[in-house]
């Protein structure tokens, strides 16, 4: 039995029990998916809520749904993960953001460093967000997380500031500040760009509560350093169990 397509929507009228898909998600659903009427679909407004609903027409720029029913959905996480990671090249970060919204991150925030090469615009911040709720949907969660630019590192270390835990991975580092093991509650993360952070970064990282941690003796690409601690605090925090 297939599992009913999902889409995101701007909005549900539960007292007309109808709800509309448009704009990108419409063109997906028809054009993609090839959504008939009659066809059974879920419904996700960001809420964390699921709407079953039926669809009903299909017009030239939009589909209209009967909901069906509501529930709370449960694929999201119980602790709050939130990940800063620096502006890598290419469709890297891209890539980051698929990742960490399947290992249930809630929150993503890409940062410029001192020793970051890539760059950010509106448009690749709208790509990324189009990322995340693809991989909302792949992974059946019933949110993307939110994203955030932020043009230097430290505007990004203040935006952790109500976190209970706060991990600061350095390639520098000869010995871990915090055993990631044993933590709970919230967490934020932070993984540089492909040039790693300075020292003077690091020495920033501190004044605003971070503790420093090493992911072992080998380099990592900043890719693979920022899926592996998500998974790392994913699994500590009971995610992966």
């Amino acid at each position: 039995m297939s599992v009913p397509r999902r889409f995101f929507v701007n909005n549900v009228d539960l007292p007309s029990g109808e709800a509309c898909i448009d704009g990108e998600e419409f063109i997906h659903a028809k054009t993609v998916l090839r959504v008939e009427e009659g066809a059974e679909i879920i419904l996700l407004d960001g809420s964390g809520k699921e709407y079953s609903a039926i669809v009903a027409k299909i017009e030239k720029h939009r589909l209209v749904a009967h909901i069906t029913g509501v529930a709370e959905g449960d694929r999201e996480p119980k602790e709050n993960i939130y990940l800063l990671c620096g502006a890598l090249k290419g469709d890297k970060t891209e890539f980051v953001v698929q990742k960490a919204t399947e290992l249930g991150v809630q929150k993503i925030g890409v940062f410029s460093s001192e020793y970051c090469s890539a760059y950010m615009n509106e448009n690749k911040l709208e790509r990324l967000k189009k990322v995340a709720r693809e991989a909302a949907k792949q992974c059946l969660r019933s949110r993307a997380p939110e994203i955030e630019y932020f043009g230097d590192l430290k505007s990004a270390l203040q935006s952790a500031k109500d976190y209970k835990n706060k991990i600061f991975a350095c390639e520098f580092l000869k010995e871990s500040k915090i055993d990631i093991s044993v933590i709970s509650g919230s967490v934020a993360l932070v993984v540089g760009s492909e040039g790693g952070f300075s020292e003077k970064e690091f020495a920033l990282s501190k004044e605003e509560g971070f503790s420093g941690i090493t992911l072992g003796k080998r380099i990592l690409r900043a890719e693979t350093a920022a899926v592996a601690l998500c998974s790392l605090a994913a699994f500590a925090l009971g995610e992966l169990r």
